[in-house]
């Protein structure tokens, strides 16, 4: 909850730095911010990375087709003030003399690993999300500052009192529903997948219908024996799991983990895995269990009932909660004032967020349904 709310302050606030270029320089500005520019190719970087990674791109609109449009407008909106916003607290970063050092890089690093649980979970989510880990750094160096910054700006400090409240008003949040922890094997296996494969190479393009079916079942048959094999081995000695696991599951960020996939709600699964997971007893391993992943061995390592959070355990992550709220007001309501005390020129006038706004009005006008664009995506 800590990391979350903390990259919330600097999305709503700030650019992120992987978005920005380095090294500003003074020709071809769009905006000056206190006589420091903004120039169009940072503008275009950042335009562009926000775009290429929105639910709209997604969706395969492509917002950079038309600059007229509103989709687009409303970001340039969004992209230009975000620039405005880091330029104004770059300049308050140096004003200040605040940098961030290797042992705060550090220390924010290791907070936030712990709270995903393993480097290699972490390292496997900046995958999912194509982020690379110099544009990781970037980001985080920006959010130290941040935070350096929100506590030279205001002492916020949460109680017992006030976390207690919240967990009274929010009892909700703090249900649980049973829980299973288990580890799985995965021979990968999808008849789907495997006919594409297979149709796609050199000896299945001159294949009939009935001979490429036929080689998928044989190859689906392949992976059924692979699975068995390694069920038989893991039933002689269960202690092997992890190790066997590791070196054959085919779910591989698990696989790092010795198979081991945490904790889970039934409806975290697919239905054939939760079946099978949450009928089983703890330190039990399952027979091969079918899912449209392939085929899987599972083994249960303990279980959770139903039931809510104590306040103890959930007191701390309820005040870093909290805590972090209100920094982001502090830092909310500072940046406001950057903003109305900054000398802001639009030496390109198609940059003004007036300018932005009243052509988003006035297209609105036209179509109504643009003030839900997502909404009118979908349909």
């Amino acid at each position: 909850m800590n990391l979350q709310k903390l990259k919330q302050c600097a999305t709503v606030v700030a650019a992120s730095t992987v978005l920005m270029l380095c090294g500003c320089v003074n020709h071809n500005a769009v905006v000056t911010v206190n006589g420091e520019a903004i120039t169009k190719a940072q503008y275009d970087k950042a335009f562009d990375a926000v775009a290429n990674n929105s639910m709209f791109s997604q969706m395969g609109i492509d917002l950079k087709k038309d600059p007229n449009s509103f989709l687009h407008l409303m970001l340039k909106d969004r992209v230009i003030n975000e620039l405005i916003v880091k330029e104004l607290l770059d300049q308050e970063f140096d004003k200040r003399h605040i940098k961030a050092s290797k042992e705060d890089m550090d220390k924010q690093l290791k907070i936030i690993i712990d709270k995903v649980g393993s480097k290699e979970k972490f390292n496997e989510l900046l995958k999912q999300n194509g982020v690379t880990s110099a544009q990781f750094k970037k980001d985080l160096t920006n959010e130290v500052k941040i935070q350096k910054l929100v506590d030279t700006l205001s002492v916020v400090s949460v109680s017992d009192k006030d976390a207690m409240k919240f967990y009274k008003e929010n009892a909700d949040k703090f249900k649980n529903p049973d829980k299973v922890r288990a580890s799985h094997i995965l021979v990968s296996a999808n008849p789907e997948e495997l006919k594409a494969k297979i149709s796609g190479s050199d000896k299945g393009k001159n294949m009939t219908d009935a001979q490429l079916s036929a080689e998928v079942n044989k190859q689906m048959d392949e992976q059924k024996a692979k699975a068995e094999k390694l069920l038989a081995e893991v039933k002689k000695d269960p202690k092997s799991f992890a190790k066997v696991a590791k070196e054959n599951s085919d779910d591989t960020q698990s696989a790092q983990m010795g198979g081991d996939l945490g904790f889970f709600a039934k409806e975290e699964m697919v239905e054939p895995f939760s079946k099978a997971a949450f009928s089983m007893k703890p330190n039990t391993i399952s027979g091969i269990v079918k899912t449209p992943y392939g085929y899987h061995i599972i083994m249960v390592t303990d279980r959770q009932k139903a039931g809510v959070e104590p306040f103890d355990k959930v007191k701390d992550e309820i005040k870093d909660f909290l805590t972090n709220q209100e920094k982001v007001k502090v830092l909310q309501q500072f940046v406001e004032t950057l903003k109305n005390n900054a000398k802001i020129e639009y030496n390109d006038p198609s940059f003004n967020p007036k300018e932005i706004q009243k052509a988003m009005k006035e297209q609105a006008k036209n179509n109504p349904a643009l003030m839900n664009p997502q909404k009118s995506a979908k349909e």
